[in-house]
């Protein structure tokens, strides 16, 4: 229900507005809009029990971990994200430091403090370093094709492969070395894949995926949690705006509803809940996950979708990468040991291998990062992507613990090392409101389609204006798949309405009330009690 303070603010104005999403895009479109005098009607339509969407922090081992996002990227004064994070006094004394955010990584990831071959045993650092070289030397051409009039491939992937080819034809070592090239290559085609949130590089898009930008800063992490950031947005609106267990199941736009509370006013759409409730409003901001939205693309708008937009969303990539946690008594890594690395020297970029998932799904996972120490606890975090990541959902905990257990001894040569005395995994393909991490270029689409999926309806310009608005990282052309990415496109859409109401309020008659929006004809203001 409306507080009676709220509605003393703008009696009888203003527009209803709902946020179906309680992510950081839904947050901060929600953050946005309360400061504006012209918004007291807004709501955010959560599915879950939680807000956060697809930040997520759990208090497990004895602390804190990140079953979802987990690094600022691009910790700069650029970065909304860590802009707020500092804000809120949620970062430690070296992400802050200005050493670190002027750090250039190009986004690569660091080299691991450790590589182990599947053989059992450590790698050479020289020759990881060797093909790490080449390979982020090659990524980075990769960016050059963003204006090139035509590409020599369609994909990220199959251009990496064809150079690959071509500087094998300059190895001189014997064929076994040759073989471990290829294998810490392969792991470094998986960590991208981690990175892009694809099952294959073959499946990015060669042209525009030097759109995506990288800011500078050395990505850093929340010491008390990722979630304490969007927690802090979630508690700086006012009490009644979060509806938690609210899934939407259809919105109904370009129509003219009416509400039996409010006899006379019509509303352009129409937001039907799985429970059965409906609520009418003048704007919706839709920030559900791309991966959801693929899935209900025939159901969740009425009217369907315009063509244009329903194909971007079919043409944009969205992939799984998962993470899996592994406690410890006792670390078996060294005291300054920061990432492993786990090579198969079985495997090779330039073979399409298909072993039947369930007997090497294991092999995608990339390695671990050492998670600090959790008191009595030592944790690993593995990282896995793709169709591996998806399979790797449908196990078992125990199932999963044992094969990682042997991965494990394994590859470090120790037959009798300890199992893991507990796992926790996120399942992200399996979550219903999600399904999957983030978002892509894929082939067949470009940047343009990302512009198309943030493009408000009606797009015509006919009828009521603004009625559904999209936000969300996979609407952001040159930040998708990044949190900050995601925080921008809600500031965009609330923006997007703040100025479409600033603009009436600048037309209305003399003698109108200063800085508010005119009121919405037959406007009551508020919400009807079934709203909650």
């Amino acid at each position: 229900m409306q507080s009676s303070d709220r509605q003393a603010e703008a009696p009888g104005r203003g527009p209803r507005v709902l946020v179906v999403g309680g992510g950081i895009a839904g947050l901060g479109a929600a953050q946005r809009l309360c400061c504006h005098p012209a918004f007291p009607h807004l709501r955010v339509l959560e599915a879950t029990a939680r807000a956060g969407g697809r930040i997520r922090s759990e208090r497990s081992f004895g602390g804190v971990v990140e079953v979802g996002a987990h690094w600022i990227h691009g910790p700069s004064q650029g970065n909304p994200v860590f802009q707020l994070a500092a804000k809120y006094g949620l970062l430690g004394e070296k992400a802050l430091s200005e050493e670190n955010q002027l750090i250039e990584t190009g986004g690569h990831v660091g080299l691991p403090s450790v590589s182990y071959a599947s053989s059992g045993g450590s790698v050479s650092p020289e020759l990881v370093a060797e093909m790490a070289r080449l390979f982020y030397s090659l990524i980075d051409q990769t960016r050059e094709f963003l204006h090139a009039a035509e590409t020599p491939a369609p994909s990220v992937g199959e251009y990496l492969k064809k150079e690959i080819r071509q500087h094998m034809a300059g190895w001189t070592e014997e064929e076994e070395t040759k073989r471990l090239k290829l294998a810490i290559l392969n792991n470094l085609f998986n960590v991208e894949c981690c990175v892009s949130g694809t099952h294959s590089m073959d499946l990015v898009a060669l042209a525009p995926f030097g759109e995506y930008t990288v800011l500078p800063g050395l990505d850093c992490t929340f010491p008390g949690g990722y979630q304490g950031l969007t927690d802090r947005i979630m508690a700086s609106l006012p009490k009644d705006v979060m509806v938690f267990n609210k899934p939407v199941k259809t919105i109904h736009w370009d129509g003219c509803f009416e509400e039996a509370s409010a006899p006379g006013e019509t509303f352009p759409v129409l937001v039907e809940c799985e429970d059965g409730g409906c609520f009418p409003a003048h704007h919706v901001v839709v920030t559900v996950p791309l991966g959801f939205l693929k899935e209900r693309l025939d159901t969740f708008f009425e009217p369907p979708l315009p063509t244009e937009k329903a194909e971007a969303i079919r043409k944009i990539g969205f992939g799984t990468n998962n993470k899996i946690f592994l406690e410890f008594e006792e670390p078996f890594w060294q005291p300054d040991c920061q990432h492993i690395q786990v090579v198969w020297r079985d495997t090779s970029p330039l073979e399409d291998a298909a072993p039947k998932l369930q007997d090497a799904w294991f092999k995608k996972l990339v390695g671990f990062w050492v998670l600090p120490s959790f008191g009595a606890s030592q944790v690993l975090c593995g990282f896995i992507a793709g169709l591996e990541s998806e399979f790797m959902e449908t196990l078992s905990d125990e199932d999963v613990l044992l094969s990682l257990t042997q991965v494990l001894r394994r590859v470090t040569g120790n037959p009798r090392l300890p199992a893991p005395r507990s796992v926790l995994r996120s399942r992200w393909h399996s979550a219903p409101h999600t399904r999957g991490s983030y978002s892509y270029v894929a082939v067949g689409s470009s940047g343009d389609d990302l512009d198309l999926l943030a493009q408000p309806l009606p797009a015509d310009g006919r009828g009521a204006q603004l009625q559904v608005l999209f936000a969300g990282e996979a609407t952001h052309r040159t930040f998708y798949s990044t949190t900050h990415g995601a925080l921008l496109s809600g500031w965009r859409e609330a923006d997007r309405l703040i100025a479409l109401w600033d603009s009436q309020a600048q037309r209305s008659e003399p003698g109108s009330e200063l800085g508010s929006a005119p009121p919405v004809p037959g406007s009551r203001g508020g919400w009807p009690h079934p709203f909650l």
